[in-house]
C-alpha cells in the first residue's frame, strides 16, 4: 500500500484535514492545521517506519502545485486592482522595507550566532514562499530541505501571530493588514489574509511576489559579507 503514490497524497491530506476540525474545535490560532498536519505526518511516517522517498512517491505532487497555487492568489489582487492604484506607493514600499528587514536582519542574527556559511544561506530566504526560497537556497549553495523548514515555521509563526501583533499594535487598515503579513509569512499567511477579508488576502497575495523578488535580487548581495 506504501509504495502507491496515492499513499503520499492520501495522507498529506488526511492529516491536514485532522488538523483543520481539531482548529475548528478548539478555535485558536496556536492549533494552526499546516502544524498538526505536519507533525501528524511525521508522527506516522516515523511510527510506521516509512522513509520520505516512499511517502514522497505521492506527496511530490502536492509539492508541484505550489508554484501554481501561488500564481492563483493574484486572483483577489486582480479584484482589488482600484486599491493597488490608488496606494501603489506606500505599499510597493512597505513591502521592498519588510523584505530588506527580514533579510539583513536574519544576516545579522547568523553572524551574531557564529552559524555557517551553508545555514546562512538556508535561513535568509525563510520569508519567502517555498516555489522561491527553495531554488534560491539550492543555486546559492544552501540547504533546500532547511530552507524548506524554516519557510514553513515562519508562515506558520505569522498567521498565528501576526494578527495578535497587528491588534496590540492598533493596526486597522486593511491594506496595511495584508502587506505585513503577506510579507512575513507569505502563502501561509496569505490564507489567513484572506480569513481576515477580500482586501487583506489580496494585498498578502501582491506582497509574496515583490517581497520574493526582492530576496532574489537582495541574497546575493548579502551573501557577499559572509
Amino acid at each position: 500500500m506504501t509504495n502507491n503514490p496515492y499513499f503520499g497524497i492520501l495522507l498529506s491530506y488526511g492529516c491536514y484535514l485532522v488538523g483543520v476540525k481539531i482548529n475548528q474545535k478548539f478555535k485558536t490560532p496556536v492549533l494552526n492545521p499546516l502544524l498538526i498536519g505536519i507533525v501528524l505526518t511525521i508522527a506516522v511516517l516515523v511510527g510506521f517506519g516509512i522513509d520520505f522517498e516512499t511517502y514522497n512517491m505521492g506527496a511530490k505532487y502536492i509539492t508541484f502545485l505550489i508554484a501554481p497555487t501561488t500564481v492563483a492568489l493574484m486572483v483577489e489582487l486582480y479584484k482589488n486592482l482600484d486599491i493597488l492604484k490608488k496606494d501603489i506607493v506606500p505599499i510597493i514600499v512597505g513591502i521592498v522595507v519588510g523584505s530588506i528587514v527580514a533579510v539583513s536582519s536574519t544576516l545579522i542574527l547568523c553572524k551574531v550566532f557564529g552559524l555557517s556559511e551553508k545555514l546562512t544561506t538556508s535561513f535568509i530566504p525563510h520569508a519567502v514562499t517555498t516555489a522561491i526560497g527553495m531554488p534560491l537556497s539550492e543555486q546559492n549553495g544552501g540547504n533546500p530541505t532547511l530552507t524548506i523548514i524554516t519557510i514553513m515555521l515562519s508562515g506558520i509563526l505569522g498567521a498565528t501571530i501576526g494578527p495578535v501583533i497587528l491588534k496590540v499594535l492598533g493596526i486597522k487598515s486593511p491594506v496595511a493588514k495584508g502587506i505585513a503579513i503577506g510579507t512575513a509569512s507569505h502563502a501561509v499567511g496569505t490564507s489567513k489574509a484572506n480569513e481576515m477579508g477580500e482586501i487583506e488576502g489580496a494585498m498578502s497575495g501582491l506582497s509574496i511576489g515583490l517581497a520574493g523578488l526582492v530576496t532574489v535580487v537582495l541574497m546575493p548581495i548579502v551573501l557577499k559579507f559572509l
